[in-house]
């Protein structure tokens, strides 16, 4: 139900779309739903009780299950939390500037939203990876909205890069780990039979699946296209960076490391190579240069959503980083960055998205005075930027 909710919404909105006010009651309905849907989890997650739902079989030997368990929940809350937050921004984002194809624009954002929610609660590697692609092809008409040139090349780019990643390098990891243990179902600790499996196909189906996530984790030098859609609508950069695309491809790299792996298998495989953490060395390595480079590429932008882009490549890979290190301290920090990285990012966006509609400047060489022009905008862009900075 929670994630069927917003698959209807969206074809309710297309119907609607003549009626402006019926067709964003519909989004606002909607995301009050799903999150209500969600939070009933809540108190089982937290009791250790699991909430599973089969839903037949996609192939021989795997079906398509949704499984709310701790970590979906997780992702789940704050997925359809922001999507109530943003609607409402979004409705006077579009209508401040008076946008054009705004009901296409609100049908891609429910279903870009069902499929975030679907991944959280995906199951198995094959059913993450039907959401994943869903979630690719909901976000293009997002990424290419304005429709210029610029638009359509930054969509193309986004399509290349999660494709590639999703529909090739997470695939072929998928089918590779079923080839080596019969199952691709999430277990906590990782699937047993990975740890008696082939090292050398173990480690390759890793590196596909790591990578594959990766693409929509940002992971240098995976993010080109992620400044890129910058090019998009205020609210989709939210969408990009704190709500859905980005967190999900990070997600998925969690449950490659917690739910595939597990931490002590990954630990076990090439020891004499990269020593205590194993093949998630070459993982941690990427993050912990991603997040250096990308700081210091950040601050060298003059444009604003391209300096908050590159700070959420940078904020991306110490979640990234917590994770590869394979420790307790290490792995509670990384997945408590998910939903604090969120809001602190989402929060700037919109504030990033004000300036742009009240001053048509998005520049921050040509924003002189503009805490005074904007004191409760700056203000919160103030509190969110200590946020981000561990203040």
């Amino acid at each position: 139900a929670a994630v069927v909710v917003s698959f209807v919404a969206a074809g309710l909105i297309l119907v609607s779309g003549r009626r402006p006010n019926l067709r964003e009651a519909w989004t606002l309905l909607a995301s009050f739903s799903m999150f209500g849907l969600v939070a009933s989890m809540v108190p089982s997650a937290l009791d250790g009780e699991i909430l599973v739902t089969n839903l037949g079989t996609i192939v021989p030997g795997i079906d398509f299950v949704l499984r709310a368990d701790p970590l979906g929940v997780l992702f789940a809350s704050l997925a359809s939390l922001l999507w109530i937050v943003t609607s409402f921004y979004s409705i006077g984002y579009m209508r401040g500037l008076d946008e054009h194809n705004q009901t296409r624009y609100f049908a891609s954002f429910a279903v870009s939203v069902a499929a975030a929610v679907g991944i959280a609660f995906s199951g198995n590697l094959l059913t993450i990876f039907v959401f994943y692609e869903v979630l690719s092809v909901a976000t293009y008409p997002l990424v290419a909205h304005d429709e210029t040139p610029e638009a359509r090349a930054a969509g193309r780019k986004y399509l290349a890069y999660t494709f590639f990643g999703g529909g090739v390098l997470v695939l072929a990891g998928t089918t590779l780990v079923y080839w080596l243990t019969g199952t691709v179902d999430f277990t906590p600790g990782g699937i047993t039979a990975l740890a008696n499996a082939d090292p050398t196909a173990a480690t390759l189906a890793f590196m596909l699946l790591a990578v594959g996530f990766g693409v929509k984790a940002g992971l240098m030098p995976l993010h080109q296209w992620l400044p890129e859609a910058m090019v998009a609508p205020t609210p989709v950069s939210g969408l990009l960076h704190a709500v859905a695309v980005v967190k999900s491809g990070v997600f998925g790299i969690a449950r490659v490391v917690l739910d595939v792996f597990g931490p002590d298998t990954l630990a076990s495989l090439g020891p004499d190579r990269f020593g205590d953490l194993g093949i998630a060395l070459p993982l941690a390595a990427v993050a912990a240069i991603t997040l250096t480079v990308a700081s210091i590429i950040a601050l060298r932008k003059d444009h604003l959503k391209r300096r908050l882009a590159y700070s959420t490549i940078s904020q991306l890979s110490y979640i990234v980083l917590g994770l590869a290190l394979l420790e307790g301290d290490a792995l509670i920090g990384g997945l408590l960055h998910i939903p604090a990285h969120a809001f602190m990012k989402l929060t700037l966006f919109f504030c990033a998205g004000i300036i742009h509609v009240d001053t048509h400047t998005d520049h921050v060489s040509e924003m002189a005075g503009i805490g005074r022009r904007l004191p409760l905008t700056m203000l919160a862009f103030g509190v969110a930027a200590a946020g981000m900075a561990g203040i």
